[in-house]
C-alpha cells in the first residue's frame, strides 16, 4: 500500500467513524466530520499532512495515487 492509498483510508475511517459515532452517539461527533473536510481542503492548498508524515516514517512508498 502506498502513502497516497493509505491517506484515503484513513480519511475514510475517520470520516465514517465520525458519522456513525454522531448518528448513534452524540450530535458532537458530527464536528469531527467537520473539521476532517477543513483539513481537507487546507491540505490541497498547503500540502501540509501530519498523517502523511507518519506514514512516510512508517516507510510506506509514494506513488502516484489515481495512476
Amino acid at each position: 500500500m502506498s502513502v497516497e492509498r493509505a491517506i484515503l483510508l484513513v480519511v475514510g475511517v475517520v470520516v465514517i467513524g465520525s458519522l456513525l459515532l454522531g448518528i448513534y452517539h452524540s450530535q458532537n461527533w458530527f464536528w469531527v466530520t467537520g473539521l476532517m473536510g477543513l483539513h481537507l481542503v487546507q491540505a490541497s492548498f498547503t500540502g501540509m499532512c501530519p498523517v502523511v508524515r507518519l506514514l512516510k516514517k512508517l516507510g510506506l512508498p509514494q506513488r502516484a495515487g489515481f495512476a
